[in-house]
């Protein structure tokens, strides 16, 4: 996905404009613009539906940074009027400001705040898919990653500590994936591979809330797999078509190249007739 194209539509005041409380409130027309500005512009195998998310994320994430870095000033509500962001037009910054500095603004905002509390596993992340970590890990590092050393990658704080306590109980499981790898290297009915879902399930049971985290990981790094090996065949299957078109190009001017030899040839028989 082109995240500085996406990143430049969302800042866009005239095709996305920030003054709508909330992406769903954003006419489709506007959305529809903003997809087909991208289409034009790249070939890209996801969906319509995966794109206008990607959007509408980008959107939020820009109005936040916006409210953030100009409305959350200790200036009065007349100045943050007036503090116009660059390339932000007049009328929508104080429609934005206004709605931010109202009862439902404020409302709005407890909300979300109280909604993020709640999270039990806030990750590190940011934009990045958990499969999108996990590549760059094991590029990096030239090894598979676990789905336990993924969690732990991605829920933790830059000063090494767990982002919250339901965390860091996860993060103990790897004690435990410790001593299942000392009793797979003399066991080899225990399947390494097989390690991670063993101490999930074992330990935090099939149903729990950090189960069904743990499985959110699981299977953002299937679709990771399967996207590779969609990616490879794809690679594959444009390599013969340019092979082909290539073969097609050297046929044609062989043929041309027979062609003008033949005229050539013809014309000085003919010639050589005359004489």
């Amino acid at each position: 996905m082109p995240r500085r194209r996406l990143r430049d539509l969302t800042r866009n005041a005239n095709m996305l404009p920030i003054n709508y409380e909330s992406w769903h409130q954003m006419p489709d027309s506007n959305k529809n613009q903003a997809l087909d500005n991208i289409k034009k512009r790249f070939v890209l195998n996801v969906s319509d539906t995966y794109i206008k998310k990607a959007l509408g994320k980008k959107w939020r994430d820009y109005k936040s940074t916006l409210k953030k870095e100009y409305f959350k000033k200790d200036i009065s509500l007349e100045e943050k009027l007036r503090n116009v962001p660059l390339g932000m037009l007049r009328y929508q910054w104080e429609d934005a400001v206004r709605f931010w500095n109202s009862k439902k603004g404020e409302d709005h905002e407890r909300v979300g705040i109280s909604k993020r509390q709640k999270q039990k596993f806030t990750h590190t992340a940011g934009s990045k898919s958990f499969a999108c970590v996990a590549k760059a890990e094991e590029l990096s590092s030239g090894q598979k990653v676990g789905l336990l050393q993924l969690f732990d990658i991605t829920h933790r704080k830059k000063n090494g500590s767990p982002m919250t306590s339901e965390a860091g109980e996860i993060m103990k499981l790897n004690d435990k994936k410790a001593e299942y790898e000392v009793i797979a290297s003399t066991d080899s009915s225990v399947n390494l591979e097989d390690i991670d879902n063993r101490i999930i399930t074992e330990v935090l049971g099939p149903k729990s809330q950090a189960q069904a985290e743990v499985q959110r990981l699981r299977d953002q790094m299937a679709q990771m797999q399967a996207n590779t090996v969609e990616q490879i065949a794809q690679l594959k299957t444009e390599a013969v078509s340019r092979e082909v078109e290539v073969q097609i190009k050297y046929e044609e001017l062989q043929q041309q190249l027979k062609d003008e030899a033949e005229a050539k040839e013809a014309e000085q028989n003919r010639k050589c007739n005359e004489l």
